[in-house]
């Protein structure tokens, strides 16, 4: 009679059984682990079960045997613990570049690091709530493609585009590709996280330009055979400073701003700017602050968040686009006050 070629599979159908079934609140008797195997077309032996136990401790799989009622094999720790994978599986979840589709498979993978039991601990995580995620699908293989990119010190081509709505039939949604479709060629340097987003930080050597690209709203990125420029400005560049100048990574004209804000909005600035703000006390319930910030319409609408609370001291010309941002947005509502 020919042996059973699963027999030769039988340690790592235990380490398998033990992995996804047992944790320190579920554990399996030497009889169930025999039934599970045969399960799978293996008989053991209990002598050689408490073999095979002993030679996955050796192997450094923390396996335990409680003795007494109840008691049973299970596995101690592994390499994530609950609390982290329930991490991970938040984040995954909040992050908006990464779509439904790829959160789901992402977590259905971070499940099979612990057991099946705690896995549905992780899978409530999951429906915390119906937050607002990227469309575009490509945006996991893009970071990929960038990363490489960025470590060989390669240029990169890719299209860019906006997501408009067409009319021409029933109203949808549908990219519009900038440049007339056009292909970029810019020098990637960084990947930078702001406003739960992520940005291309690259050199237009055209341009003779620092420039950002949502990476959601790239496609077809393709490396080219030619070195990175921009070497000069991009290799000085303090990227953690950096990012706390620029809002939502819209451009604009980098100033110096002073600001007041009222005193229960330290938290709020702090946040933002880091705990190396020089705050200046002014008066019982204010404080000043010196910023150097890119003053993109971003900024301005970050300040307008505040209300009456903050005060762009100066300079003048942010004072005035402030006060112009202002006016017109007025406007739009006094017109929609009259109609």
């Amino acid at each position: 009679m020919s042996k059973n070629p699963n027999q030769k599979l039988k340690l790592l159908y235990l380490y398998q059984i033990l992995l996804q079934r047992t944790d320190e609140n579920h554990k399996l008797t030497t009889d169930e682990l025999r039934a599970a195997l045969e399960r799978c077309g293996i008989t053991a032996e209990r002598k050689s079960i408490y073999s095979d136990i002993e030679a996955l401790q050796n192997f450094g799989l923390d396996v335990i045997c409680q003795r007494g009622t109840g008691g049973g094999y299970y596995v101690a720790s592994r390499e994530f613990e609950l609390p982290e994978l329930k991490l991970l599986v938040d984040a995954i979840q909040c992050s908006r570049f990464i779509t439904e589709k790829k959160s789901n498979e992402l977590i259905g993978k971070i499940e099979h690091l612990t057991s099946d039991h705690e896995a549905h601990t992780l899978q409530r995580q999951v429906y915390v709530s119906e937050r607002v995620k990227t469309l575009n699908e490509q945006i996991y293989y893009n970071i990929d493609a960038l990363h490489a990119a960025i470590s060989n010190n390669v240029q990169i081509t890719f299209h860019y585009f906006n997501w408009v709505l067409n009319f021409s039939a029933s109203p949808r949604i549908q990219k519009q590709y900038r440049r007339d479709g056009a292909r970029y060629r810019v020098s990637p340097w960084a990947l930078t996280w702001d406003n739960e987003n992520y940005y291309l930080l690259a050199w237009d050597a055209k341009a003779a330009l620092r420039k950002h690209y949502r990476v959601d709203k790239m496609t077809d990125i393709s490396a080219l055979e030619m070195p990175r420029e921009g070497t000069e400005d991009l290799s000085k560049l303090d990227l953690s400073a950096y990012s706390k100048k620029v809002f939502s990574m819209f451009s604009g004209e980098e100033q110096t701003v002073r600001l007041r804000f009222a005193n229960h909005l330290v938290g709020a600035v702090l946040d933002r700017f880091g705990k190396d703000v020089i705050v200046v006390a002014d008066g019982p319930e204010h404080f000043k602050v010196t910023l150097n910030v890119v003053t993109s319409p971003k900024f301005y609408a970050w300040l307008f968040g505040f209300g009456t609370e903050v005060e762009i001291l100066s300079p003048p010309s942010a004072r005035q686009e402030m006060q112009r941002m202002l006016t017109a947005a007025a406007q739009l509502y006094a017109a929609d006050a009259q109609s």
